[in-house]
C-alpha cells in the first residue's frame, strides 16, 4: 500500500494533478462567468415582461377570447391586457405589445402600423383561411419585430419570443 501512495507522490502525479486542478477550477468559473453573461440577462427580461409589460389587444368581439387565451397561460395578469377598439386606435401608442385581430382590424392596419414604433412588438393574428393583400402583408414585413400568426396556439409561443427580444427603455 506504501508502494501505490509513493508511487503516486511521485512529483510527476504532482503536478499534472495541480495542472488538471487549475483547469478544472478556469472550467467552472468560465461555466459560471457564461450563465452570468448569456442565460441571466434572458431570465431577467423574461421577467420585467411578464410582469410590467401591457399587452394591446386590437379586438372588439373576439378580445374576451384572446384575454381567456393570455390569462389561463398563467404567463401573464389581467391588469396588463388592454383593449383596443377602432375607435381608441391611438390608446395603443403607448403600449411596446399590440396583439391584432386581422378579422376585425384588416381595413385599419395601416393606421396600427404609423402607431407602432421600431421598439414595439406587433404580433397580427389571422384566423386560418383568411387570405391577407400582399400589400398588407409587405406593410407589416417592412416593421421590425412584426409577427403574423395563423393559429392561437403560436400566439403565446410569439408573444413570449417577443417579450425577450423587444427593446426595453432604462428608467
Amino acid at each position: 500500500m506504501n508502494e501505490l501512495i509513493n508511487f503516486f507522490n511521485h512529483p510527476f502525479f504532482v503536478i499534472v494533478g495541480g495542472i488538471s486542478t487549475v483547469v478544472a477550477i478556469v472550467g467552472f468559473g468560465y461555466g459560471i462567468l457564461t450563465i452570468i453573461r448569456g442565460v441571466l440577462p434572458v431570465w431577467i427580461r423574461l421577467g420585467k415582461g411578464l410582469s410590467n409589460k401591457k399587452i394591446a389587444v386590437y379586438a372588439e368581439s373576439e378580445f374576451d377570447d384572446f384575454k381567456n387565451l393570455l390569462i389561463d397561460s398563467g404567463l401573464f395578469k389581467e391588469k396588463n391586457i388592454e383593449k383596443i377598439t377602432k375607435s381608441s386606435l391611438s390608446k395603443g401608442e403607448t403600449h411596446t405589445m399590440m396583439l391584432v385581430n386581422f378579422n376585425e382590424f384588416a381595413d385599419r392596419i395601416e393606421d396600427i402600423l404609423r402607431f407602432k414604433k421600431d421598439s414595439d412588438a406587433l404580433i397580427v393574428y389571422v384566423s386560418n383561411g383568411v387570405r391577407v393583400p400582399q400589400n398588407t402583408m409587405d406593410g407589416i414585413n417592412n416593421h421590425r419585430n412584426s409577427i403574423v400568426v395563423t393559429f392561437r396556439g403560436r400566439l403565446l409561443n410569439d408573444i413570449v419570443t417577443s417579450l425577450i427580444t423587444t427593446a426595453y427603455e432604462k428608467k
